[in-house]
């Protein structure tokens, strides 16, 4: 398997790690995110420094320590849980271009493959304690693929880790939505955190205290440990606006947090 690594680092109390995997044993792109969050005891939102090291084939040079940048081999302190946050594998409804949400969608054979070669490469480079999920379908098969190459690990469902409601415009095809649900598509589109979307939806800020309360809560009952949560494109970019508001997500990010129609 060959692989292009992205890394981004926040110099905060939290350590953002990107990481996006190639797999040319089935010429398909991964296009789920690796994310490593490691999040203390005292939770800090506010970003001070941002570095990029991208390489493909090899590994970038860093200023990471080489037990940092190899995984497995690097200790988590006993202060904080280390999170490594992965995106979903694809579904029809991302090839479709239909949007998801809360809606329920299994992953295709495309998607199977992706869960595949992350839980490989987790596998091989990370020991890891216990696996979070979105309670959907896409989420949870991508999770138990993981925790099955992973010895067989536990597999905690967590609702509080689904994607952002999106309202009216959930089973909709995204090109058509405008005509279909106008106001609920100008909602979306208005860029306001607070602006919910008709028919349920949540707002950005909505969306954000969610799963950031929700990271928060699994991270302090793990404290000393590395685990994986599993989730959304949406929630993974939510994140990484709030805590990089003037670093706009490139290339695979984009992708990997739901920027075309992988998105959900």
């Amino acid at each position: 398997m060959s692989t292009l690594r992205t890394w981004y680092t926040f110099k905060l109390p939290v350590r953002f790690t990107a990481t996006r995997l190639i797999s040319s044993a089935h010429s398909v792109s991964v296009n789920n995110i690796l994310a490593c969050a490691k999040i203390p005891k005292h939770f800090c939102a506010e970003s001070e420094r941002i570095q990029r090291h991208s390489k493909p084939g090899n590994m970038a040079e860093s200023t990471e320590s080489p037990a940092v940048m190899n995984g497995s081999s690097a200790s988590v302190g006993p202060d904080y849980c280390e999170i490594i946050v992965v995106r979903h594998g694809e579904t029809p409804w991302n090839v479709q271009g239909k949007i998801q949400g809360h809606l329920d969608v299994e992953l295709n054979e495309v998607g199977r493959e992706q869960a595949v070669s992350v839980a490989e490469r987790l596998a091989k480079e990370f020991k890891i304690s216990v696996i979070y999920s979105s309670d959907l379908k896409r989420a949870l098969e991508t999770a138990q693929t993981i925790a099955n190459r992973c010895g067989g690990l536990k597999v905690i469902e967590d609702p509080e880790l689904r994607e952002r409601h999106l309202g009216d415009l959930q089973g909709l095809v995204f090109r058509e939505a405008a005509k279909v649900c106008p106001i609920a598509y100008q909602a979306f589109l208005s860029g306001k955190t607070d602006q919910d979307i008709p028919g349920g939806g949540e707002s950005l800020d909505q969306l954000y205290r969610r799963c950031t309360s929700a990271l928060q809560r699994i991270a302090r009952k793990h404290i000393g440990e590395r685990i994986v949560v599993v989730t959304h494109g949406g929630v993974i970019r939510t994140l990484y606006q709030r805590a990089c508001p003037n670093k706009k997500p490139e290339g695979f990010l984009k992708s990997g947090f739901g920027g075309d129609s992988t998105s959900g």
